[in-house]
C-alpha cells in the first residue's frame, strides 16, 4: 500500500485484537481469520498493536509475525492498514517502527514517551526521531485519557507549527470548545475520537474513529459510517443506542469492576460473535468471563439488532 496522507485517513478503522490461547500464546490461526473478517467486512482501514492489540505485552518476534500477517492480507486485498508501533520505552518503538516501514503500512502508529511526563521540547525532539524513521510513512499519534501527558488542541498545534507533519491523531474528544479548538489547526491533519461518539464527532468537524464499535461487528460499524457520510437515515439515533448499551452492559466492568478497556474491547467481540477469538487477555490483566457473554449478547440483540443483521 501507498503512504496515506492526512485529508485519505478518514472513516471507521477496525482494531486488529489479539487472540491468545490458553496457554498464553498467541492464536496466530485465528489472527488470520480476524483479518480476513474485516477485509470482507469492508472497513475503511484496519490497525493493529493499539490498546487492544495488546502492544505492551509482545516479544519482538510476535510484533514481527503479527504485523507481517496484517501487512501480507492487507496488502494483497488493496485494504488501508495501520502498523502501531507504540511501546513504553522510546528506543523499542523506535525499533519498531524501522522494521514496520518495509512493510509498507498506510501510516504508523505511536504514543508519547511513557514513564516520566515528556516536556514539550521532549516531545518535539522524539517526534522528529520518529518521523524521520518512518519517512515516507507518516505518523499518526495515539494519546488516550490514560496517556502521562494528555494533549490539549493548542500542544498539537504546536507540534505541527514545529515542522513535524503529524498525519493525524487519536484522541478522546471534547467538547464543543474543544472540537472548535482542533478545528483551528491549520493544514491537514486527520483527528479521529471513539467509536460511539462517530455522528457527534464528525459533525463536529472529527475525520472518523478508531473504533470501538467495530469491536461489536465490524461490519455494523461501517454501515453507520456510511450513514453518516451518505447524510441517510438518522445516525444520531443509532449513536443513542450504542451510548446506552456502552452505558447500561460495558462501562459497569471498568468503572465497578475494574476491568481495562482492552477486557471491554475482546468481551465485545466476544458480544458480537463476527469472530471466535475468546476474551481472554495476557497475563497480568485480567478478562471478563466468558459466561458473561450470552446475556450481554441478549441485552445487545434488544438493544441493537443490526449488529446480528448480515453476519458475515
Amino acid at each position: 500500500m501507498d503512504p496515506l496522507k492526512a485529508d485519505e485517513i478518514y472513516g471507521n478503522w477496525a482494531t486488529l485484537l489479539l487472540p491468545i490461547n490458553n496457554d498464553d500464546s498467541i492464536n496466530y490461526r485465528q489472527l488470520e481469520h480476524e483479518i480476513d473478517v474485516l477485509i470482507a467486512s469492508n472497513v475503511n482501514g484496519i490497525y493493529s498493536n493499539g490498546t487492544a492489540g495488546e502492544f505492551y505485552n509482545q516479544t519482538e518476534q510476535e510484533f514481527d509475525e503479527v504485523n507481517g500477517i496484517l501487512a501480507s492480507k492487507c496488502n494483497a486485498a488493496g485494504m488501508p492498514f495501520q502498523i502501531g508501533c507504540s511501546h513504553m520505552s522510546p528506543k523499542i518503538s523506535l525499533d519498531r517502527i524501522k522494521r514496520a516501514v518495509v512493510l509498507q503500512p498506510s501510516a504508523i502508529q505511536i504514543i508519547l514517551p511513557d514513564w516520566f511526563v515528556p516536556s514539550m521540547e521532549e516531545i518535539i525532539d522524539f517526534l522528529k526521531v520518529m518521523m524521520a524513521a518512518a519517512d515516507p510513512v507518516k505518523l499518526i499519534l495515539y494519546n488516550p485519557p490514560h496517556a502521562k501527558r494528555k494533549l490539549l488542541p493548542k500542544e498539537f498545534a504546536e507540534i505541527l507549527d514545529a515542522g513535524i507533519p503529524l498525519a493525524g491523531c487519536k484522541v478522546a474528544g471534547g467538547d464543543e470548545q474543544w472540537y472548535r479548538e482542533m478545528n483551528e489547526i491549520t493544514g491537514p491533519f486527520s483527528v479521529f475520537i471513539p467509536g460511539h461518539h462517530l455522528a457527534t464527532g464528525i459533525s463536529h468537524g472529527a475525520h472518523g474513529a478508531y473504533s470501538n464499535v467495530a469491536c461489536l461487528n465490524p461490519g455494523f460499524a461501517q454501515q453507520w459510517y456510511n450513514t453518516i457520510a451518505n447524510k441517510t437515515g438518522d445516525p444520531f439515533e443509532l449513536q443513542a443506542r450504542i451510548q446506552e448499551f456502552m452505558d447500561n452492559c460495558i462501562v459497569p466492568y471498568i468503572r465497578d469492576k475494574g476491568y481495562s478497556n482492552q477486557a471491554v474491547d475482546k468481551f465485545m467481540a466476544a458480544v458480537g460473535g463476527w469472530t471466535p477469538i475468546s476474551t481472554r487477555l495476557r497475563w497480568p490483566y485480567r478478562w471478563i468471563p466468558e459466561a458473561e457473554v450470552l446475556p450481554v449478547r441478549e441485552k445487545c440483540a434488544k438493544l441493537l439488532p443490526e449488529v446480528f443483521m448480515n453476519q458475515l
